[in-house]
Formats: structure tokens, C-alpha cells, sequence
């Protein structure tokens, strides 16, 4: 019984580390999830998953990939912004957490899209800052939609397993 609270307990941080991807970047959240699947085959066995678990969990992989980068495509060329906002934004998203703790999270996407936007295509100030905005929001509003993804994956998973 105590081992199993210690495979339980091993699991759960797997799906911690995972939401915690949602604002750190760089802790790939997709991989501590299936991590997660992964554990508890290995220690309860595999029998409760079939093809359908993987194929709906596949699917929501593919979906949390493209809520990533569609959420930031869209805050950024809603408001008129370029290829290099898309790519200062995710360079600003992977530096600002480590330059600035938990500010950066925010602070990163916006200035790095603001500065491409000053430096590859010599937009204005007022310009550059709304794209930097725009890239903000998509942003938030990737976090958000990952988060739910997220939860219906691990959702999903408890219900096949419990």
C-alpha cells in the first residue's frame, strides 16, 4: 500500500511539472504528461490502456502543439505584426524567465516582439508596443487553452485508470 502512495505521488509531480511548463517554456509539458501515462504503466500495468487512450491523448498532444503556436500567431497578426514579432516573442518567452524571474514570463513575449518589430521592420514605437500586446494576449490565451487541454488529457486518464 505505502508503494503504491509513492507511484501515486511520482505520477501526480509528473503532471505538476507539466502545468508548470505552462509558464516556464522550457520544461516541455507534453513529455511530463506522457511521462505521467508512462509511470503508471510501468507500475500498475499497461492493460487499462488500448489504442483508443492513445489515439484520443495523441490527438490532444497534436492540439496542445497547435494551441501553442496558433494562440501566438493570432495575438500577434491581429494586430499587424510580422514573422520576426512571432520569432522576438518566442525568443523573449524562452530568455524572459531566466533574465527575470516570473515577471519574465509576461515581460519576455512583449519586448521580444516589440523590439523585432523596432529593429526588422522599423515600425514606430506606438506600432511595435501594440504588436508586443498582441503578442501578450496570445500568450495568455495559449496558457489558457493549454491548461484546459491539459486537464481533459489528465482527466481522461484518471477516468481509464480509476
Amino acid at each position: 500500500m505505502a508503494v503504491e502512495v509513492v507511484y501515486w505521488a511520482l505520477i501526480i509531480l509528473m503532471f505538476i511539472i507539466a502545468f508548470a511548463g505552462l509558464v516556464y517554456p522550457i520544461i516541455p509539458s507534453v513529455i511530463f504528461i506522457v511521462g505521467g501515462f508512462l509511470l503508471y504503466g510501468a507500475f500498475f500495468g499497461f492493460q487499462e490502456y488500448g489504442y483508443q487512450f492513445w489515439l484520443i491523448e495523441g490527438v490532444f498532444v497534436a492540439v496542445l502543439f497547435a494551441a501553442d503556436y496558433v494562440s501566438n500567431l493570432m495575438g500577434i497578426k491581429r494586430v499587424g505584426g510580422s514573422k520576426a514579432a512571432i520569432w522576438g516573442s518566442t525568443i523573449g518567452l524562452l530568455i524572459g524567465p531566466f533574465l527575470i524571474p516570473i515577471a519574465g514570463i509576461i515581460i519576455g513575449p512583449f519586448l521580444g516582439a516589440v523590439i523585432a518589430e523596432l529593429l526588422v521592420h522599423k515600425k514606430d514605437m506606438k506600432e511595435s508596443v501594440k504588436v508586443g500586446l498582441g503578442s501578450l494576449i496570445g500568450f495568455i490565451s495559449g496558457v489558457f487553452a493549454k491548461t484546459i487541454i491539459q486537464l481533459i488529457m489528465i482527466g481522461y486518464f484518471l477516468y481509464v485508470v480509476l
